[in-house]
């Protein structure tokens, strides 16, 4: 392989390419058309903006050590939304069991944070384009089960 497609040597498809990939394969002469770097940029409420962040506060919740059961509600969250799963990555840490972990989307990310010692979870929902982030919201209080659900919402790359 040449060196036009580092990414390819790294086992990455090109054709279904991370969008973080797009701008790194964009300026590359000969880039396939489908690497173009796109604008995915939304209109929200008369505003033009990067994307939608909510940030999301679980308390008295369930199963929050449970990896299996998290990741397959990242997967539905992930589903529920229509966003593009790229990596989902979650690490289990000792003594409280707690789950720290990111599903990282074309359209951004979800990412995780759990003391089930509290019976909380902080969790982190960025998406751009097309995806649906105020979606994950029931997939959570179906997974986890909280007595108590706080949802804050910011318009991220607010353009004037």
């Amino acid at each position: 392989m040449s060196n036009v497609y580092p990414l390819f040597q790294l086992g990455m498809d090109l054709e279904e390419v991370s969008s973080t990939a797009h701008e790194e394969v964009a300026g590359i002469a000969g880039a396939p058309e489908a690497l173009q770097r796109k604008d995915y940029f939304i209109e929200r409420d008369g505003m033009r903006c990067a994307g939608t962040h909510l940030i999301i506060d679980l308390w008295d919740a369930e199963r929050l050590d449970d990896l299996p059961h998290i990741e397959e509600t990242l997967r539905a969250c992930v589903a529920a939304a229509g966003a593009t799963l790229l990596h989902i990555h979650l690490h289990h840490f000792t003594p409280n069991m707690g789950v720290s972990g990111v599903a990282v989307l074309a359209e951004s990310h979800i990412s995780i944070h759990t003391w089930p010692e509290n019976g909380y979870a902080a969790l982190d929902v960025f998406m751009c384009g097309a995806a649906r982030p105020h979606e994950t919201v029931e997939v959570l209080r179906q997974a986890f089960l909280p007595a108590r659900v706080a949802v804050s919402e910011h318009l991220r790359g607010r353009m004037s």
